[in-house]
């Protein structure tokens, strides 16, 4: 099913729409989320949050618009944070998440969902491969040679258009830091 079709069920059949919703990214979630909390919490923590991030999705859709959201983005982005979240309550350690330093969100971690969409349409816009290395590296945690070896580019590679994409990123959300 397509992103605009589960969109329009989920806007016309919340109940439907959320079940296929979790059939359909159930597991993009769970690896999201396992990159993240992997080492740190136990299985249950794991299955817990990515049943969180379902139910976080669920109670943001019913009170905004979803018209032109992406779910898969949507629930990228809040896996991600609430992953992000768990870990630093799971190791009482402060996390340090080199994309969101980079480029210097100003409402913090504890920002809405809506912030951030603006931040995975900005890297769907580079285009392929640089948006599929964005995601990643900072979305999935995975090292340059992992991805080259996913999509087929030597690691070097990997790095160099990683920080291109990051210099447009900046200039697309209207950053002034240099690299």
């Amino acid at each position: 099913m397509t992103d605009d079709a589960l969109t329009a069920l989920l806007r016309d059949d919340p109940e439907r729409g959320m079940a296929e919703l979790v059939r359909q990214y159930s597991g993009y979630v769970y690896i999201i989320v396992k990159n993240r909390l992997l080492g740190v919490g136990v299985h249950e923590d794991i299955e817990e949050a990515v049943s969180d991030v379902f139910a976080m999705f669920y109670r943001w859709m019913q009170s905004h618009d979803t018209a032109g959201a992406s779910p898969r983005a949507l629930l990228a982005v809040m896996a991600k944070r609430h992953a992000v979240n768990q870990y630093y309550k799971l190791t009482r350690q402060p996390v340090c998440d080199s994309l969101e330093t980079f480029l210097s969100e100003p409402a913090g971690r504890d920002a809405a969902p809506d912030e951030h969409v603006l931040l995975m349409q900005a890297v769907q816009a580079l285009g392929e491969p640089d948006s599929e290395i964005v995601l990643r590296r900072f979305y999935f945690g995975q090292p340059s040679k992992e991805i080259g070896a996913a999509l087929g580019l030597k690691p070097n590679t990997v790095d160099q258009r990683l920080s291109r994409a990051l210099k447009k990123l900046r200039g697309a959300l209207g950053e002034e830091q240099e690299v």
